[in-house]
């Protein structure tokens, strides 16, 4: 029997949801790996809709678990119905819904709020001595609920390669311990079994992010 790996979204689409490419190689990679994948998504409204052509908002409301279900090609289920116990791993991959929907990270930065049942799924995950894979902007949940974890989101200066750096400055006020890494690698907190790496974090050759979030879920489903 494979692993069975819960992978939470928060919507569809970059800018307000799940980034696509990494929720498609996270479903990709654990169907590689042998693993089961079972979606969730909160079933709320997001923050605000944006038009991914303009860039901009829109006067659009949406649901996070109906635009989720795009992802899952309609397999899903709402996270309020997560049961860790039935479940070997979790992983979350990034966009901004991480930070707009799952959290108010996008607007408050390290003062946000993490949605009270994204924050319950991941401390039982925790408690329970689970996995933990994050990725791109997605480990910021965990710098707020696990004071003094090891996390990367890649690199800590800002350059034109690595255009949101102030992340990780913003996740040491937090006293974590940010590790820097190339997108293709990850980082393993072992005594917290996160593991985490950078993804579109990075302005990085698509192939790259895939092969980076491959090693994040490998680790998982070997940690499981």
């Amino acid at each position: 029997m494979g692993k069975r790996v819960a992978v939470v979204l928060a919507g569809c689409g970059v800018y307000d949801g799940s980034e696509i490419h990494e929720s498609s190689a996270v479903l990709v990679h654990l169907s590689r790996e042998g693993a089961q994948a079972e979606v969730y998504a909160p079933d709320v409204e997001q923050m605000h809709v944006v038009d991914h052509v303009k860039g901009q908002p829109t006067q659009e409301k949406r649901n996070v678990l109906v635009e989720s279900a795009r992802i899952a090609r309609g397999n899903i289920k709402d996270l309020a119905k997560l049961d860790v116990k039935g479940l070997d791993a979790l992983i979350i991959p990034g966009g901004f819904g991480v930070a707009k929907n799952l959290s108010t990270w996008a607007t408050q930065g390290k003062n946000c709020i993490i949605s009270k049942e994204v924050e319950d799924v991941l401390k039982a995950f925790h408690a329970a001595k689970k996995p933990i894979g994050l990725c791109c902007i997605s480990p910021v949940l965990a710098a707020k609920i696990f004071p003094g974890c090891e996390l990367t989101v890649g690199h800590d200066t800002e350059c034109e390669k690595w255009p949101y750096a102030k992340t990780a400055e913003t996740m040491k006020e937090l006293g974590c311990k940010h590790v820097n890494k190339h997108v293709t690698e990850i980082h393993v907190d072992v005594k917290n079994k996160l593991v985490t790496t950078s993804a579109f974090m990075c302005n990085a050759p698509i192939h790259e992010i895939y092969d980076g979030i491959g090693k994040m879920v490998k680790e998982v489903v070997r940690l499981a």
